[in-house]
């Protein structure tokens, strides 16, 4: 049988043809590019251990700007990949919390929409929070992995198995921890960090299946 996409092809659609092996070629291009197949290997190893992600707020979850309304009231901004980067641990087993300075209702209310295992607000020591749920689920600090932007989170990055920062992380955090996403902190860093552990755990294209074959 001759191949229609052959040249001279009776019947072919050439041009039909050439845009498939563009996007083909994109596709290839991308994956070479995406920064989660550039990860150090050492870093996906430590990735497969996670049993529970947590995270900071203000800088992680959202972009690290605070709004007030006329009556004082504070207001914060959520993203939805990153809400459903952590539906997807949860689907993968892995627990997902939150640990943070300040404490908001917003928070609390989010926390709670995406089924998150552990909230502490207002908590300026993590390290305690940190310890109640390592006895809580049994889990080992090889096995947490903690997601922080400022100086306020070092302790507990030097205490976990994964230690994570979004790209508008401080400069000395950076230097601190295992991965920089490529994401800033409310434009999907979470969503990055999400997508890291479901990569190293292997589950993240059946995952993708999935959801396309719904």
């Amino acid at each position: 049988m001759t191949d229609p996409c052959s040249p001279g092809a009776p019947g072919g659609y050439p041009s039909d043809c050439e845009i498939l092996e563009g996007y083909r070629k994109r596709v290839r291009e991308k994956k070479l590019m995406d920064p989660v197949n550039t990860i150090d290997p050492l870093v996906l190893e430590k990735a497969k251990n996670i049993r529970i992600l947590l995270l900071d707020v203000d800088g992680v979850l959202t972009d690290g700007t605070l709004l007030y309304t006329s009556k004082g009231e504070e207001c914060k901004a959520f993203n939805t990949l990153d809400g459903f980067g952590i539906t997807l641990l949860r689907d993968a087993a892995v627990e997902t919390g939150i640990i943070t300075a300040r404490k908001s209702a917003m928070v609390e209310r989010r926390a709670t929409e995406l089924k998150m295992a552990h909230i502490y607000q207002g908590s300026r020591k993590k390290s305690e929070p940190f310890k109640e749920i390592q006895k809580k689920t049994g889990c080992k600090p090889f096995e947490i992995a903690y997601m922080g932007d400022d100086w306020l989170d070092l302790p507990l990055l030097n205490q976990v198995g994964l230690a994570i920062t979004p790209a508008n992380g401080d400069d000395e955090v950076k230097k601190q921890v295992h991965y920089v996403t490529p994401r800033g902190g409310g434009h999907g860093a979470v969503r990055d960090a999400c997508n890291l552990i479901l990569q190293a755990k292997g589950v993240l294209d059946n995952l993708l299946a999935e959801y396309q074959n719904r």
